[in-house]
């Protein structure tokens, strides 16, 4: 037996018993992990630090150093959402939509776990605790499989869910974690669709794209997170500039950041000399369309290109347009369906933004950033999914779940 079909064996049987367990169990596995991640802050520390170092020493961009490096307030937030999870109703055997039949039979749905979930990311340590907690919560047994450059926090922090999951008398086997960095062992798992029930990748556009060609296994896409902020001329300038800059410099390397600003023409000469005032002070690198670049001289033309790129980092580009048409055109043409805003106080064009434009998330005066299970109420998420089937944007324990019909007959037969 494959190293890969181990893991897929391993997590499937442990799935079985996991699918039965009862809430308290779960919450009490829960608020042990949530203990011990502060108890073994140090050890999870040293063991991130020797990962940032190498990936200073690769030249991981800045971006990415952000996302791979742990903190004791990263640590902290990762036991507090951890907690947040464990307050959260369980949907797992809930019932809805039970109606009699003319036949009297009773028919309704019931929430039921996927099953077992292979989780392929990319350097973001804390999505190891989030993807085991949310999943565990929702009945689901994970396989996680972390980037190599964060081999060593993902190892410690598999350590510590397992000493929660034992503390508690709860089978280790229902979190697998992939501790290679073959990457023949990823090319198996895809095509290990007896075992495994669904796939949910998160990093960047290549590794979602591999994975959703060569997988034999559902796949939930989060693909790039090309997002905007349209500046119409009825918008309040002021809260403009603050949601622009919050949406873009905030946190630049993250998938809700925004990557095109568009601003109306009306506006234009008025509101971007501010903008981009604000933008020195962050040291981002600015690009424009001809419209921006005659209004911000100096500032380096886009190209069709950067119409399509999600920088991750303190670069913006710019497009003047006619009117909302033209701005959800834009988006609709350019964006990845993930998260976009208007900033207006027109009523009717903010209604309009909302039905019209085509993405996961869509805002009416307030900053792309707050795209996030947490902000959003759910404890924490798997992921952000711009797929249109079974779930679309942030993913918590309720699109985690599957339905199964439940029927309750009296003697009937067809």
């Amino acid at each position: 037996m494959s190293y890969a079909e181990d893991l897929g064996k391993q997590s499937k049987k442990a799935w079985y018993m996991l699918s039965t367990l009862d809430t308290a169990t779960k919450n009490e596995v829960l608020h042990a992990l949530g203990s011990r991640l502060v108890e073994r802050k140090d050890y999870i520390l040293k063991e991130n630090e020797k990962d940032v170092a190498e990936g200073k020493e690769s030249g991981l961009s800045d971006a990415l150093i952000d996302r791979l490096s742990l903190s004791e307030a990263r640590i902290g937030g990762m036991a507090d959402g951890v907690r947040s999870i464990a307050a959260l109703p369980d949907p797992v055997g809930a019932v809805e939509g039970m109606k009699r039949l003319p036949n009297k039979l009773l028919v309704g749905k019931m929430k039921v776990p996927i099953g077992s979930i292979l989780i392929i990311y990319e350097a973001r340590p804390n999505v190891t605790v989030d993807a085991f907690a949310l999943c565990f919560k929702s009945g689901n047994a994970t396989i996680l499989k972390g980037g190599s450059e964060a081999i060593h926090s993902n190892r410690a922090l598999i350590t510590v869910i397992r000493e929660a999951l034992e503390e508690v008398g709860v089978d280790r086997n229902v979190v697998q974690f992939v501790d290679t960095t073959d990457r023949t062992v990823v090319n198996e798992l895809l095509t290990l669709d007896k075992h495994i029930d669904l796939i949910i990748p998160r990093g960047g556009e290549g590794l979602i794209t591999f994975v959703a060609k060569n997988a034999t296994i559902p796949v939930i896409k989060h693909y790039k997170g090309v997002c905007h902020v349209y500046v119409d001329d009825k918008a309040d300038l002021d809260d403009a500039l603050a949601i622009a800059v919050n949406a873009k410099t905030q946190r630049p390397g993250v998938c809700n950041a925004i990557e095109t600003l568009l601003v109306h023409e009306g506006v234009a000469e008025t509101f971007l000399p501010s903008l981009r005032d604000k933008m020195d002070e962050h040291n981002v690198s600015l690009r424009g369309c001809d419209k921006a670049v005659k209004v911000l001289l100096g500032i380096e033309p886009a190209t069709e290109d950067d119409w399509y790129t999600e920088y991750l980092d303190l670069i913006l580009s710019i497009r003047v347009v006619a009117d909302i048409d033209e701005a959800i055109e834009h988006i609709n043409t350019y964006g990845s369906h993930h998260s976009d805003a208007i900033v207006t106080n027109d009523h009717v064009r903010a209604m309009r933004f909302l039905q019209e434009v085509d993405s996961a998330a869509v805002y009416v005066n307030a900053s792309t950033r707050f795209t996030d299970g947490a902000e959003f109420g759910l404890g924490a998420e798997i992921g952000i999914s711009t797929d249109k089937i079974h779930a679309r944007g942030p993913m918590g324990l309720e699109e985690l779940t599957s339905t199964k019909w439940i029927v309750f007959g009296e003697g009937q037969i067809r």
